[in-house]
């Protein structure tokens, strides 16, 4: 919306319209010790030109994966992101501020959505998708609310090393469920089994893995699953959406609800969002999906329409009956991911994410050569893997920063170990990138 602002003619006439003969007239209720007595030390006008030439400098002071090289990773990724996508969701009929509701909801925004469902489904191995979620956070905390609803138990168990901004999501929007939260993590950052053996009880509603790991290590979901189900809880699956076109779908493994941060798929880092959250189900739990779900039937003449089914959102139904409050789908985020899935295919979700793995651990193998270095488990990674650096880490990260690299994430308080830093590497990377960055550490001490 463009700013046009008020002439002096047009404020008179404001004013006399409000019945008042001056802008002082106007305030005169507000006390005058508390009204602000100086002067607006406002600067000289510009021009447009000259306008736009500033708010290019105050940009160029920004620290961005366009600027840098990125190793920061996470839960978002520098990902490359082909032109259709952007040509897509800037067209006038999609975006815009307002996400259409029940009634006016359009053919081509319903199929879309379908589409987006479809290919989640295929792409998790699961049977049912909502049309999205905000992000990965709220994804999650949406799912522990759906396994408390589905077998009315309070307590959730965390196995290996979660996100903690997803953690922090789901305390925030659980409070005052008096639901309880355990950990069961060992020193390595993955799965403490004895632990978890431990915590299982009948009041366990769930289990939650991060698949890889907040420290982009492999968990051994096999062995979690089986745990999780014999004790009669859900098993909780994050995973990210590349990980699959290497690892097995969490549909395989049994997972019951699986979530996800969809900023991988087409969605640029934007200065962290806004995002798209991905949920899937089992078919037995479609009824207790939160959010929206998009159908498709048969009108009286025979004729394919989309529609949006079971409406089990408060807007519908008593509050009390419903899954959730949440009142729509990041819809334009959505559609990015429909178009970059779409363009991408089977074949090409599976090549990115292969060349991420390859590369990140032809990264790896040349940083643990350093002197100093080593990673942090000897754990299997995908394309993210935490690595002991010697020296301070934060003037590490500063000095990368001033050499022209985002290093990665300081996340010594996660891994429970000093000077860790959580390196990804994604398709985007050269070897000549990786290369300059390990010359990078193999001169800082």
């Amino acid at each position: 919306m463009p700013f046009v602002p008020a002439s002096d003619k047009d404020r008179e006439y404001m004013l006399s319209k409000i019945g008042v003969q001056n802008f002082e007239q106007l305030i005169e209720n507000i006390p005058s010790e508390v009204r602000y007595k100086g002067g607006m030390d406002f600067p000289e006008q510009l021009s447009e030109y000259e306008i736009t030439r500033l708010m290019h400098s105050y940009s160029n002071m920004n620290n961005s994966a366009s600027s840098h090289i990125c190793f920061m990773g996470g839960g978002a990724y520098e990902r490359y992101i082909p032109s259709i996508v952007g040509d897509t969701i800037n067209r006038a009929e999609f975006r815009t501020a307002y996400t259409p509701y029940q009634a006016e909801v359009s053919q081509g925004t319903l199929q879309a959505m379908y589409e987006f469902q479809t290919m989640i489904c295929e792409l998790y191995g699961m049977d049912v998708a909502n049309a999205s979620l905000y992000d990965g956070g709220t994804a999650l905390a949406e799912a522990v609310l759906m396994a408390a609803a589905i077998n009315r138990k309070t307590e959730f168990v965390y196995v290996g090393t979660i996100n903690p901004n997803y953690k922090d999501v789901v305390k925030t929007v659980t409070q005052g469920r008096k639901f309880t939260y355990h950990d069961a993590i060992a020193a390595d950052g993955t799965t403490d089994f004895e632990k978890l053996k431990s915590l299982l009880s009948d009041k366990t509603s769930a289990v939650v893995v991060q698949q890889p790991n907040f420290l982009g290590t492999v968990e051994e979901v096999h062995e979690i699953e089986k745990l999780a189900h014999e004790n009669g809880s859900l098993f909780i699956v994050a995973a990210d959406p590349f990980s699959v076109g290497v690892l097995e779908a969490p549909g395989n493994y049994n997972a019951d609800i699986v979530i996800a941060e969809g900023q991988p798929l087409g969605i640029p880092l934007s200065f962290g969002g806004p995002y798209l959250g991905i949920f899937a189900c089992k078919q037995e739990f479609v009824r207790k999906i939160p959010g929206r779900l998009t159908g498709v039937t048969q009108d009286l003449d025979g004729k394919r329409g989309f529609v949006l089914t079971l409406q089990t959102r408060e807007q519908q139904i008593k509050r009390e009956k419903a899954t959730s409050n949440i009142c729509t789908n990041q819809g334009l985020f959505m559609l990015a991911a429909t178009v970059y899935m779409e363009t991408m295919g089977k074949s090409g979700v599976k090549e990115v994410a292969e060349q991420s793995f390859h590369k990140a651990h032809y990264l790896a193998d040349r940083i643990v050569e350093l002197d100093g270095y080593e990673l942090f488990n000897d754990k299997p990674f995908v394309f993210e893997f935490a690595v002991k650096v010697p020296g301070d880490i934060v003037a590490l990260l500063d000095k990368a920063n001033d050499e022209g690299f985002l290093a990665g994430i300081n996340v010594s308080k996660y891994a429970n170990s000093p000077n860790t830093l959580l390196i990804a590497v994604t398709e985007t990377r050269t070897k000549k990138e990786m290369d300059d960055f390990v010359e990078f550490l193999k001169q800082f001490k």
